[in-house]
């Protein structure tokens, strides 16, 4: 296993630092480094500075129609991947926030689009976890779960 630097590194702190101060700042960083053009390198660095160096991602696999899991490296790996190809642009659209002591759960509605202000392609919902921890918040796991035609968004978790 590959583990990640995060904010440990005092040089690094500095350009990312408001990233984590409020749970508001950390969503959208995590929007934004995702986020360009096809071909554009996306903004790791920054992102692994906004995850606990032991986060983890997780997904249902169609494929092996089962619940998997991956690094952030992988994660990055394959979305680096996926980016050579073609422009990728995720938004959130709606979001529900739980807080007690220093964990807090997110649910976030998402929009992809593959042109920058082009048509909604896939939408669906991030469930991710927070700790706060050394006076930052940090992602230490984050569950997706993409729309279909047979798991809708509920609509409590729509648009506001």
């Amino acid at each position: 296993m590959i583990l990640m630097t995060t904010g440990n590194l005092k040089a690094q702190d500095k350009p990312f630092k408001n990233d984590t101060k409020t749970i508001d700042a950390l969503m959208k960083a995590s929007y934004e480094v995702v986020s360009g053009e096809k071909g554009a390198k996306r903004q790791w660095e920054r992102d692994n500075y906004l995850h606990h160096q032991k986060a983890v991602y997780s997904y249902f696999d169609r494929a092996r129609q089962e619940q998997a899991t991956m690094t952030l490296q992988e994660f990055h790996k394959k979305t680096d991947e996926m980016v050579f190809e073609t422009a990728f642009y995720e938004n959130e659209v709606n979001r529900e926030v739980r807080v007690f002591g220093n964990i807090a759960h997110i649910w976030s509605t998402y929009e992809t689009r593959l042109e920058k202000n082009g048509k909604v392609e896939r939408r669906g919902i991030n469930s991710i976890q927070l700790i706060f921890e050394n006076d930052r918040w940090y992602i230490i796991s984050w569950t997706f779960c993409g729309e279909t035609d047979k798991n809708i968004i509920p609509k409590t978790f729509d648009r506001s």
